[in-house]
């Protein structure tokens, strides 16, 4: 069985737990190591037993603290080459045997864990998210993407449970404060995914084994937990998706969420 808990879920910062009864992972560490350290203490766990940290990109809101957690805590490090290369302050905090690179698209075990990456549209160098598996459980991490399409719905497809990106509302992100090249970037091809677009996603995965989601990775400025939620669940109903068959939640900014059991 699967356990899955998100840390801290936003534009601010992102770090997620995932663990079964023999292997303990984080993915991405995008918030200060202190804050890593309160999260995991709140849900009974220590940054001392986590076996590995995966890495979805080099943006800071998902490796700000990277380079300590794994110095001080002597963590392996699993990223592929070209995000290794674009963080090198970060990976010369990391000792060479805890560099562990991985291609996307090719499995990787770690302790009972499968892990399969995939290639997500960002502006990042190579952006991934992750499949991660052990025995028939199945999870799917999926933020920062521009766009979905065919080879994101594949890889997501038979997963029981989604952590997936509901960033902005384009209502919201047209009136706020941003300037227009940045609005442009984040409602563009390889910015994020709208609350709109999460539920036609969610609408699509619902027909195979999906059972529950997380919405994730919420804009500070440009969206309201309320308003993705209830944005989703328009979008599900609009489809015919029965919402008493899908459970759904919005992963906090500041908190750690309930641990999400996935058999």
């Amino acid at each position: 069985m699967l356990n899955f808990c998100s840390l801290y879920s936003g534009s601010s910062g992102n770090c997620l737990f995932v663990k079964t009864e023999n292997t303990k992972i984080l993915v991405d560490c995008g918030t200060s190591l202190k804050k890593i350290q309160e999260g995991l203490i709140q849900i009974d766990e220590r940054i001392e037993n986590i076996d590995a940290i995966l890495v979805t990109h080099e943006h800071t809101d998902h490796i700000q603290s990277l380079g300590n957690a794994s110095k001080k805590f002597d963590i392996p490090v699993y990223i592929n080459f070209e995000t290794l290369e674009a963080i090198p302050n970060q990976k010369e905090k990391i000792e060479a045997y805890n560099q562990k690179i991985f291609e996307i698209g090719k499995e990787f075990k770690i302790g009972d864990l499968a892990i399969n990456s995939f290639s997500t549209p960002h502006d990042a160098v190579n952006p991934c998210g992750f499949n991660i598996c052990n025995n028939k459980s199945k999870l799917t991490i999926a933020t920062d993407l521009g766009h979905i399409d065919e080879n994101l719905i594949n890889n997501m497809k038979g997963s029981s449970f989604i952590l997936l990106e509901s960033n902005y509302d384009p209502e919201v992100l047209k009136t706020s404060r941003y300037p227009y090249s940045l609005k442009q970037r984040i409602a563009g091809p390889k910015g994020h995914l709208s609350n709109n677009m999460a539920g036609k996603t969610i609408s699509e995965l619902a027909k195979s084994d999906l059972k529950e989601v997380m919405l994730g990775h919420l804009s500070k400025e440009n969206n309201f937990p309320e308003l993705a939620y209830q944005t989703v669940v328009e979008e599900l109903q609009s489809n015919n998706i029965d919402i008493n068959d899908l459970r759904l939640s919005v992963a906090s900014r500041y908190n750690p969420s309930k641990i999400i059991k996935i058999s």
